[in-house]
This record gives structure tokens, C-alpha cells and sequence, in this order.
């Protein structure tokens, strides 16, 4: 498994160089046959198909925040998930019956592997980490979350993109008989999201299939979702059935909604205000009704690990 190091040091440095070409070699023989996942010798990522149930094997994982933690009983019952409702109590009360197994997901585009997968077959190859993030809602309320997932930047390299990859594209299961929220025009479904390469490879996302050490709940992703600690909670896609390497930058749901109101980048920044709310200030949910509001972070805090990622880019423009 990859080995994780601080987010300065150059990608041919992450991996040793050893391990780096044993994994080229090992997915140049044929890792991928016949459309699954063969076992590697890693230790194996298993998530029980029981709802709630404990994930085995769990490691504690890099740059977890000592931050008090959101309760469970909040991060399962206060959503943003427009499949299953657009009130925050919606996805916990529509979400109920939903079926997230059997479930494959497909990988397509610039590639030296692609195909479709099982999930169990997926996740396999890679360990799964604990990592405390916090997570920031574009509406001002934020929480800390115990995320158990696997690296996006290990599945990225393992899958070998190409030259021509320049970005990584997410789309999420269409389903209108267990979806609910499908059923309404209020997106252009299915829900899609994208990051650079650059971001993908990051060490910082997850692609989550647990909180608090169990299997992640139907109304926060399950059985797979996106994780990126800097950035906006609308960029945390749910429900992950299909992963694109792409040459351009590809369509995300809320840009293509309300481009004015949502950008590509969804950074963190308190310095650019939503058109309908300022950014500067956020509420932690659980603190209370009467807890005050408390100051946003750059990048929601983790700007030493990803702020030379824009260091060219201007972040009011591209937000």
C-alpha cells in the first residue's frame, strides 16, 4: 500500500521506487482479468454486507484533525444527499429501504486498466484507514467526521491513467425506483463530479465506505462516496458507480445547476462569498443553539497539504 508522506514531497517519492515498479509490473501481467479484480497480496479491504456493521482491519490513517467529533447520530440524520429529498432530514427518512449491494462500479477513459467490478473486488486491493476530517458545508455549517475509506490517490495509480488524463470524473447511481429525489427535475441526473489529477492524487481524499469504524449508512453514500477535506460538501459524490479519466475537464452537477453559484474547484475559501450567504464563518452542527459561529478556514484547514496545488490559479475566478 502506498505509503503516505507529507503532501510536499514529489509523487516519485511517495513509493519507494521498488514497490512502485513491482505494482507496474504486477498490473502490466495482468492484474485486472476477464473484468475483475484479481487478490493481491495486500491485506484486503472486506466491508461486511450488514447494515452498520463493524469494518475489519481498520488502520488508523495520516493528518486526522484532534477535533471533537460530530455524533453519530448527526452525521446520519443531517444530509445533503438530492437523490433521497432536499431537506437534511430526507435522505435518513427515504434512504431506508435502499439496496446498496450487489453493486459494481465501472472505470472507463485514458487508463491502462478499465472495466466494470464488483465492489467487493474493487476495494480488495487496498487497506482501509480511519482519518478524522473536517468536513465544511457550502450552507456555513460544518462537522467532524471519523471516515474509514481507502486512498483515492492508491486507486488513481493503481488503475494506471494515462498521459492523457488530466482529470478524474465521478458519476453516482441513477436510480428513480429507490431515489426518490431522482424523480424530480431538481438536477441533471445522474449527479457528477470531477477532480484534477493533481487533486485525485493528493494523499488527502478517500474514496469512504465506513464512519466510526462501521459500514457506511445508505443516507451518507453507501456503499461508496467521495471524501476531499478542502473542499465544499457538494463535491462529496455518493452512491460511486462509475470513475472516468478524462482530457477535459469534465461536467459537474451544481456547476452545470448554477454556475455562478457553484465553480469546479469548490475550495474552501471564507474570502469569496456565496452570492446568497457569506463563507467567512461557519457553525460547527451539534455545538448547540446557542454555540456561536466559529471563523472559516482556508481551505478548510488543510492548506499546507494542498495549497500549492492552485498556487497558479486565481481562486476568486476559479472557485
Amino acid at each position: 500500500m502506498l505509503i503516505k508522506k507529507p503532501a510536499d514531497i514529489p509523487p516519485s517519492e511517495i513509493t519507494s521506487e521498488t514497490n512502485f515498479l513491482n505494482r507496474r509490473d504486477f498490473l502490466r501481467s495482468g492484474a485486472l482479468a476477464g473484468g475483475a479484480l484479481v487478490t493481491t497480496t495486500a491485506a484486503g479491504a472486506l466491508v461486511p454486507d450488514q447494515r452498520g456493521a463493524q469494518l475489519p482491519g481498520v488502520t488508523p490513517g495520516p493528518f486526522s484533525t484532534s477535533e471533537t467529533q460530530t455524533s453519530y447520530e448527526d452525521i446520519t440524520t443531517y444530509n445533503n444527499y438530492y437523490e433521497f429529498g432536499t431537506n437534511k432530514a430526507d435522505p435518513f427518512a427515504n434512504a431506508q429501504d435502499f439496496k446498496p449491494r450487489p453493486w459494481t462500479i465501472s472505470v472507463e477513459g485514458h487508463a491502462d486498466k478499465t472495466g466494470t467490478f464488483d465492489f467487493e473486488d474493487f476495494i480488495k486491493p487496498f487497506d482501509l484507514e480511519e482519518r478524522i476530517y473536517r468536513m465544511r458545508c457550502v450552507e456555513a455549517w460544518s462537522m467532524v467526521i471519523p471516515w474509514v475509506g481507502i486512498p483515492l490517490a492508491d486507486v488513481v495509480k493503481y488503475f494506471a491513467p494515462t498521459s492523457k488524463a488530466r482529470f478524474v470524473a465521478f458519476e453516482t447511481l441513477n436510480d428513480p425506483e429507490q431515489m426518490p429525489g431522482v424523480r424530480r427535475p431538481n438536477l441533471d441526473w445522474p449527479y457528477r463530479e470531477g477532480l484534477t489529477i493533481a487533486e485525485a492524487t493528493n494523499p488527502l481524499p478517500l474514496l469512504a465506505v465506513g464512519i466510526y469504524g462501521r459500514a457506511i449508512p445508505n443516507q451518507n453514500g453507501a456503499p461508496i462516496r467521495l471524501v476531499v477535506p478542502w473542499k465544499y460538501g457538494f463535491k462529496g459524490i455518493k452512491g460511486i458507480v462509475k470513475i472516468s479519466f478524462t482530457s477535459t475537464r469534465p461536467q459537474t452537477s451544481w456547476n452545470m445547476a448554477a454556475p455562478r453559484e457553484y465553480g469546479f474547484y469548490a475550495n474552501v475559501n471564507p474570502q469569496v462569498d456565496h452570492p446568497r450567504w457569506s463563507q467567512a464563518r461557519e457553525r460547527r452542527i451539534g455545538s448547540g443553539l446557542f454555540a456561536g459561529k466559529q471563523e472559516t478556514l482556508m481551505f478548510n484547514g488543510y492548506g499546507e497539504h494542498v495549497a500549492h496545488l492552485y498556487k497558479d490559479l486565481n481562486l476568486r475566478r476559479n472557485f
